[in-house]
């Protein structure tokens, strides 16, 4: 490894995606990491150190969770890579998983675990359905819809669902609203009866978390009353709901309640940047635990009071830390080598819109070449964070831009919105601004750009191919949307939810927006070379209408090289992911050349 290319590192290297405890027994914990090759779920006991995978099967876990004993260690099994699957537990101390449930196989919609009872939310592909089991019984069904609905917050999964004593349920759901605008339900757990209802009328109502005190029924919700999304109360026994006064700039999020329920942990995320703050719930006062910088995610409270959270930047790895900046989970090998910083920038839109990016620069003198990165989501933003698919192209002498363009999350409501019924084109005129703004600051050689983009970046790489072919001299495109009306029809059921959410309706209800927003539409005008990466199996992008898409170019004399890999939306593989950083670098260089 220590002859091996920092890029490649980079990834090699292994890291903890995700850590869960429980409180009843906080030294059994387990993580999510790649120590083996590829994302799995590990027990790890912290009296002896000794640590094992206990996800087999499938294409890896990206979730973990603890039984409420600390018995048993929680993952979901996905076969093949479509997402559908079923929740499995294997025995803290050694032994086979099996189903939690024993129910069907389907697409997670949430899971809550307290002391006796569980709950999760399952969707087929007719409707959603939400469950609950107490004690050693079969899960029953207390709720079933067509519409969208699953049990607490969407992500991370977990928090906000069963309350302590596993007396109220927690969940979201479509019924008056969509996928991407629910409204929160309190059901009783053991007979299903509506005792509470929230319904923020076209915004989006979550719940995040309920007091771990049994029988205290507070619940917070996020909601996005003042175009932003902040923290409120819900106590259930008294019916009050009140905002909880932080007075922070930005968005702000629950990541957890203190043992005593007198306090909640709160993360504020201010322009693409995360910090730690604790409210007290009685006198209302804050105390900022960290600086406003990084990435923090995963913030967790010991049931002592120590905070234990994620956190990284652009320069360096993610690492398990405490408030005093100590690293409390390690893996206990060296880390990867550090990135290049990311330069916030801002720059306007043709509507004169401020639009956030950021710029990783390599060593030297500009122009550069530059590869203008796309995220996904599209309801996400890029933060100041280790990436090392990108940092491995400013390796190679690229600048890579980030633009959290509208529709992105981190910048109000109004401003994620923005893609209601008009998708693609707004992303695109912020992308195409922010390129401008580099190439009129010298960073950018105008004639060496590329469009790289995942998922939702995959589907603007492949539509501004065709819509802006003068800017591009190279299109990367990973698990994209080629043809947006096949991808509506082959994809999961959530996603065509979103579908129906966002535009308005199916293409066969708006044929000529979708026709007008699908790259498919464009395919003739596309001059740059183009590569697709896809997951043979995957669910949100499917393989089929890549092909179509693909397929378009080949016909039309366009050069186009796709790779496929044996997995879902993601590759979980670790070397997997290196291969396609292999096969972008050099399409690449084969197409804007290097330094």
């Amino acid at each position: 490894m220590a002859d091996a290319p920092p890029w490649h590192r980079r990834f090699t290297v292994p890291r903890i995606d995700r850590v869960d405890w429980s409180s009843a027994a906080p030294d059994r914990v387990g993580v999510v990491s790649n120590e083996s090759g590829s994302s799995q779920a590990w027990a790890w006991d912290l009296t002896t150190g000794a640590r094992r995978q206990v996800s087999r099967g499938g294409v890896g876990a990206e979730e973990v969770h603890l039984t409420p004993d600390g018995e048993g260690v929680v993952w979901w099994l996905d076969p093949n890579g479509d997402e559908r699957g079923r929740w499995m537990v294997t025995p803290f101390d050694g032994g086979e998983a099996r189903p939690l449930f024993g129910v069907s196989d389907g697409w997670a919609m949430g899971l809550s675990m307290v002391p006796d009872a569980a709950a999760f939310g399952l969707a087929d592909e007719e409707t959603y359905a939400v469950f609950v089991r107490h004690g050693d019984g079969a899960p029953r069904a207390v709720y079933r819809h067509a519409s969208p609905a699953g049990v607490g917050s969407e992500w991370p999964t977990g928090p906000g669902g069963l309350s302590a004593d596993g007396a109220l349920l927690a969940m979201r759901h479509a019924e008056e609203g969509d996928i991407a605008r629910p409204a929160v339900r309190i059901l009783d757990a053991y007979t299903g009866e509506a005792v509470g209802e929230v319904v923020d009328e076209g915004l989006r109502t979550e719940p995040v978390g309920w007091s771990p005190v049994p029988g205290d029924q507070r619940l917070v919700l996020i909601r996005e009353l003042d175009d932003v999304e902040r923290p409120w109360l819900w106590n259930l026994t008294s019916g009050g709901l009140e905002e909880l006064p932080v007075g922070l700039p930005g968005a702000v999020f629950l990541e957890d309640w203190y043992p005593d329920g007198s306090a909640v942990l709160l993360r504020h995320s201010h322009e693409a940047r995360d910090q730690l703050v604790r409210l007290e719930l009685a006198t209302a006062a804050v105390t900022e635990l960290t600086p406003l910088g990084g990435t923090i995610s995963n913030a967790r409270i010991r049931p002592g009071g120590e905070v234990w959270f994620r956190i990284e930047r652009g320069t360096h790895a993610p690492r398990i830390s405490d408030l005093a900046g100590g690293e409390v989970l390690s893996l206990g090998l060296e880390g990867p080598p550090a990135g290049r910083p990311f330069e916030s920038v801002w720059f306007e839109n043709p509507r004169g819109d401020r639009i956030q990016g950021w710029l990783i620069r390599p060593e030297g003198e500009g122009p550069f070449p530059t590869v203008v990165s796309v995220h996904g989501g599209p309801e996400y933003h890029n933060t100041d964070a280790f990436d090392p698919r990108r940092q491995a192209f400013v390796d190679h002498g690229y600048a890579v831009l980030l633009v959290n363009y509208r529709g992105s999350t981190g910048y109000g409501t109004a401003f994620r919105q923005s893609l209601r019924g008009n998708i693609g084109f707004p992303e695109s005129e912020d992308i195409v601004a922010g390129l401008d703004h580099l190439v009129a600051g010298g960073v950018t050689d105008p004639d060496r750009v590329a469009i790289e983009g995942w998922s939702w970046g995959g589907y603007l790489a492949t539509l501004n191919a065709g819509r802006h072919p003068d800017r591009w001299k190279a299109v990367i495109a990973g698990i994209p949307v080629g043809d947006y009306v096949a991808a509506h029809y082959e994809c999961a059921p959530a996603l065509r939810a979103w579908d129906l959410a966002t535009l308005g309706g199916s293409p066969m209800d708006l044929p000529d927006l979708y026709a007008e927003r699908n790259p498919m539409t464009y395919v003739a005008d596309v001059r740059a070379p183009v590569l697709m990466i896809a997951g043979e199996h995957d669910s949100r992008c499917p393989l089929g209408q890549v092909m179509v898409y693909a397929h378009a170019l080949r016909a039309r004399g366009r050069e186009v090289d796709v790779h496929l890999y044996p997995g879902g939306h993601h590759a979980n593989e670790v070397d997997e992911q290196i291969a396609h950083v292999e096969l972008m670098l050099d399409f690449l260089r084969r197409h804007l050349g290097t330094r």
